[in-house]
């Protein structure tokens, strides 16, 4: 799997107030809301690039059945 780009955010604090409730709305962290959105306009706009990789899954990781 490929690493994900770690990018500094500047917002408006009531951009991210809206963001925040957004996501505990949706049940996500405001990071994968802020992906989540930014992915939408993307393909709306018809730029989200085909080689794009999915969003990760949520919650907790599948145990390994490797480790036992």
């Amino acid at each position: 799997m490929a690493t994900r780009k770690a990018v500094p955010l500047r917002l408006d604090p009531a951009v991210y107030e809206a963001v925040a409730r957004w996501a505990e709305d949706d049940l996500r962290s405001v990071n994968a809301q802020i992906e989540v959105i930014l992915r939408d306009g993307l393909r709306r706009a018809g730029r989200l690039p085909k080689n794009a990789g999915g969003l990760p899954r949520r919650g907790r990781p599948p145990k390994n059945s490797d480790a036992s």
